[in-house]
């Protein structure tokens, strides 16, 4: 690399980040790659409007994204004492998720992207969790990623910006899904991963023994709809539930998948430590359900047995929030070409352009 390479890549850059791919309406201004800055991450729930419904409705949810990004993204700017001239570009969810919501945010960063004569850039939603440790732990590559949320439950190896391989998935229902429909069937509120693992904590996890899905297996692919069945005949069995047998059921349920999670983890450490022998591995596990503490724990002391380092972003990054995608713009401004107005959203998009879906595929894409 060349110095005027170098000083392109390292130059200050601001970036304008706008998220809308499901129930969260967020900007943020980041500011990079050196001496990396949150400058602001404004971030509106949905909670409320889908509380009912106990799940997130696609087109209430479009609707709300609708109703409040300009004074969202307004919010980001102001608070980040930075005008629509100071910024570099602006970087937007383009997919996947919720396609009206998709379509709501990548508009919007379109128009503003057109009226202030910046560079756009389609940021995919899964790469926004996948780069977020490099924003708030500088980690070089490569690393291995698990991706633990509503909609995807993977182990990626990250060898670069835009250079993915899945080494695993779940063969049904994500880990997240998983978590919301036990908590539906147990009679919690929604969100149900919060629910459950705030009942649990009040359980005992060694009441019931359920099984941890394709451990006798090698390989890293996963499964949780076993689990969540197997937990709705524990019930049925005991109906009516008391509020005590929900909380045991909560930590039993909550002990299997960490358990899942733990032993993947270790066999996707030992295939790092035979591809890079000489790098010290790194395991970060990102998304939603990477809140879960019972979760990170048991994360924590697979990467400590494997001699590995353990990276989990803050809270407020695990969720979705729009302070990744500014920052996965960021990376994907420094090298270059930008993308162009004609590009449109996407319901599905995989990170791995390579390997197959196990899930098929249809017109919107490969199901993973």
């Amino acid at each position: 690399m060349n110095s005027a390479e170098t000083q392109c890549d390292m130059r200050s850059l601001t970036v304008l980040g706008i998220e809308t791919s499901c129930d969260e309406t967020a900007a943020a201004v980041v500011r990079g790659p050196a001496s990396p800055e949150i400058l602001s991450n404004v971030i509106r729930s949905q909670i409320d409007e889908h509380t009912e419904f106990g799940g997130v409705v696609p087109e209430i949810a479009a609707r709300a994204h609708i109703e409040v990004l300009d004074r969202i993204v307004a919010e980001a700017l102001a608070e980040a004492n930075c005008s629509f001239d100071e910024i570099d570009a602006v970087a937007a969810t383009a997919g996947p998720g919720l396609i009206g919501g998709v379509i709501v945010g990548l508009m919007t960063a379109k128009a503003i992207a057109m009226a202030a004569g910046k560079p756009l850039i389609a940021v995919n939603h899964l790469e926004g969790h996948a780069l977020t440790a490099r924003l708030t732990d500088d980690l070089d590559f490569p690393f291995l990623l698990l991706l633990v949320s509503g909609g995807h439950s993977q182990f990626l190896m990250v060898r670069g910006i835009g250079d993915y391989e899945r080494l695993g998935t779940t063969i049904d229902d994500a880990i997240g899904e998983a978590f919301d429909k036990t908590a539906k069937l147990l009679g919690l509120p929604y969100p149900g991963g919060p629910a459950v693992e705030q009942m649990a904590r009040k359980g005992d996890p060694n009441r019931f023994r359920l099984p941890r899905p394709l451990l006798d297996r090698p390989g890293l692919d996963m499964s949780f709809a076993g689990l969540k069945t197997a937990l709705r005949t524990q019930a049925q069995k005991l109906e009516p539930v008391d509020d005590q047998t929900v909380a045991d059921l909560c930590a039993a349920f909550q002990k299997a998948v960490a358990g899942v999670l733990s032993a993947r983890t270790r066999t996707a450490l030992e295939l790092f430590r035979e591809r890079y022998p000489d790098i010290q591995p790194a395991i970060v596990v990102a998304g939603g359900v990477a809140a879960n503490q019972e979760i990170r724990s048991a994360l924590t002391e697979a990467a400590e047995q494997a001699g590995a380092r353990f990276v989990a972003p803050p809270m407020r990054l695990c969720t979705d929030n729009a302070a990744m995608i500014a920052w996965a713009g960021i990376e994907r401004l420094r090298l270059g070409p930008v993308d162009d107005m004609g590009l449109s959203p996407r319901p599905r998009w995989p990170l791995d352009q390579i390997s197959g879906s196990v899930l098929g595929s249809g017109k919107k894409g490969a199901k993973v």
